[in-house]
């Protein structure tokens, strides 16, 4: 078969040039946008008059039959099919005949693509966003159970304030909150039809745009014909949207490979969800883990890939923009191995309640002796520095800070009274601390319930 474009040309394309431009080997998983974008077309130039409805019927009735062989992988490539688009073309010309050479009339393989392409995000948007809403009520699940199970938390990974396991636990869940967020923007950037924009001058066959947009599905038309062909903002966006979310997994995967470590043992992974050792008998890795964090790395660099693509371009379609399919494929099928790896990883965890326990030490506590001076009377900073030389007090007596007596806490400060003690527990700590998004057991139920709303529990 003849190329597309192959008119003007006197000599094949070298094979290794072929190879080279050719696309086929990843975009073939746009058959299916493909297919329903040229039916739209098809519809339009009906009503543009350019194909009679026995024409329209004939093509679209082909163009179905070339979907059911995609779907049924009986579908058989040519060694000339370039990209999908050609493929799709060429069965269909072999299906139905010469009134499938009419079907491109009007249409560049420049809009036709940007179509496809787009159609295909905003569908992959979708199925992340289910992928995480079952990460999310994971989490949930995990953090409702332990809501108010204390543990020590970490500023500089080093003992700061007691919280609990519920809060932690939920502090990556609001992140995948806004994960979701950056992908509903995505899904909206990609709702703009570049389809009719031509190869960069528009059609010159009356097409409705605006029926072509609602029958696809899409939101508005793009506003110029430039543009509509090489904007791949939205590609871009998704790779970042990609990259923030591999980020974030990576920083709970390390947060987990830490607490699941002997010098920790806050956590047990499955052994379904962990791997061994080929020389250590003893050895429990957590590959899982360390696999999701490094896959943060490629999701990043498939960002950095795009728009150093990007940056050098002019107006209008350039071959370069092919660059833009397979790191968003790569993005797509990398979380969607490991955001579902991570939801089962959640589920199965085993939490070590006597460790936490353990490293429920005194220190913690020091902010709430700080906060205790504050509501006698004495200013903060004040508060801070009597608290430090507290601190330094129980260092050089080599005791625990809630073990200095009241006679000695006096000798440094005369605002502390009998009731000093009760600040030396973890559980007043946690219950003082009531705002929205603190620990106290009420604060930690609206979060529970608001993380619940915003996964539609």
């Amino acid at each position: 078969m003849s190329k597309l474009w192959g008119g003007r040309f006197a000599k094949q394309t070298d094979s290794l040039v072929h190879q080279f431009n050719a696309s086929i080997g990843f975009d073939s998983r746009l058959y299916d946008e493909d297919i329903t974008g040229s039916i739209a077309w098809a519809n339009g130039l009906l009503k543009a008059g350019i194909l009679t409805e026995s024409e329209t019927e004939t093509i679209i009735t082909g163009l179905e039959q070339v979907r059911n062989e995609f779907a049924i992988s009986s579908f058989e490539f040519a060694p000339d099919d370039e990209d999908v688009h050609t493929a799709v073309e060429r069965r269909l010309t072999e299906i139905v005949g010469e009134v499938g050479g009419k079907l491109h009339t009007g249409r560049s393989r420049n809009d036709q693509v940007a179509t496809d392409f787009r159609l295909w995000v905003r569908r992959a948007c979708n199925e992340v966003q289910t992928w995480l809403v079952d990460l999310q009520q994971a989490m949930i699940a995990n953090a409702e159970t332990n809501l108010n199970l204390p543990m020590p938390g970490y500023t500089h990974l080093q003992h700061a304030q007691p919280i609990t396991w519920g809060h932690w636990l939920l502090s990556h869940f609001w992140p995948l909150v806004r994960d979701r967020k950056r992908l509903e923007q995505v899904h909206a950037q990609a709702g703009v039809l570049p389809l009719g924009s031509g190869a960069l001058a528009g059609t010159a066959f009356p097409i409705d745009r605006e029926a072509l947009a609602a029958e696809l599905g899409f939101d508005e038309i793009s506003q110029n014909s430039l543009d509509g062909v090489s904007d791949r903002d939205f590609a871009a966006d998704f790779l970042y949207a990609s990259a923030m979310l591999g980020l974030h997994l990576s920083r709970l995967s390390e947060q987990l490979i830490l607490f699941s470590s002997s010098e920790f043992g806050f956590v047990r992974l499955d052994d379904s969800y962990s791997t061994g050792s080929s020389l250590m008998p003893q050895k429990k890795n957590p590959d899982t883990l360390e696999l999701t964090r490094g896959k943060s790395g490629r999701l990043i660099g498939n960002l950095t890939g795009l728009l150093t693509t990007l940056k050098g371009l002019p107006s209008s379609y350039d071959k370069d923009l092919q660059e833009d399919k397979e790191p968003v494929f790569d993005a797509f099928d990398t979380l969607g191995m490991v955001v579902p790896v991570m939801a089962g990883l959640i589920r199965t965890l085993q939490l070590r309640p006597e460790r936490m326990a353990a490293q429920l030490e005194p220190s913690l506590l020091a902010t709430d002796l700080a906060d205790y001076l504050v509501k006698k009377g004495m200013p903060f900073r004040q508060a801070h520095g009597v608290v430090g030389q507290v601190v330094a007090l129980a260092e050089e007596m080599g005791v625990a800070l809630t073990a200095v007596t009241l006679p000695y806490l006096q000798s440094i400060s005369s605002y502390f009274e009998e009731d000093v003690t009760a600040v030396f527990q973890i559980k007043s700590a946690l219950e003082n601390r009531s705002v929205t998004g603190a620990t106290s057991p009420k604060a930690l139920n609206d979060q529970l319930n608001e993380a619940k709303k915003r996964t539609g529990r």
